[in-house]
């Protein structure tokens, strides 16, 4: 099995492509590139300008917002997982600050390929925009969420 088919095979099993074909799939594949995570490592910081975005193969990750140097955690990620949306924007910085929590495998992909990709085919384009504006309301949800257990017994003594 060579590396290309290798991802390609990593890319059709992972969630995020599902329904998306093989055309697409091998599009994807050309632009992949593996890439591992050790334990505890930052992979990104919030406002970091990092163009990488990831799906994660396997390992977890933690979604953080660092306060006052200490780290609060809104959003595990693991194998099957995306993580790195907003490479897509292109200069806009990380909106969390994301580190392994065990060793993490991932296929990586540059936001400016991804969207050259999907300025020179639409129909992918679109797809993969969908599928990404998935994920952006996948992490609202999960921050909405973590707000609530944090703050819904103070809320509810409050009559909220």
């Amino acid at each position: 099995m060579t590396a290309q088919t290798s991802t390609q095979t990593l890319l059709a099993r992972h969630p995020f492509t599902y329904g998306m074909g093989g055309p697409a799939i091998e599009k994807l594949a050309s632009l992949a590139r593996n890439v591992g995570f050790a334990r505890n490592e930052v992979i990104f910081r919030e406002g970091d300008d990092i163009h990488d975005f990831f799906l994660v193969v396997s390992g977890r990750v933690a979604l953080e917002i660092v306060s006052e140097g200490v780290a609060h955690r809104v959003h595990t990620l693991s194998a099957g997982d995306e993580l790195g949306w907003s490479a897509v924007l292109m200069g806009q910085g990380k909106y969390f600050q994301a580190r392994a929590l065990e060793q993490v495998g991932a296929l990586a992909f540059d936001g400016g390929d991804l969207l050259a990709l999907c300025e020179s085919d639409p129909a992918f384009g679109y797809k993969l925009m969908h599928r990404l504006l998935g994920v952006v309301a996948e992490r609202l949800q999960a921050t909405r969420l973590q707000l609530l257990d944090t703050y819904w017994p103070v809320a509810h003594k409050a009559g909220a």
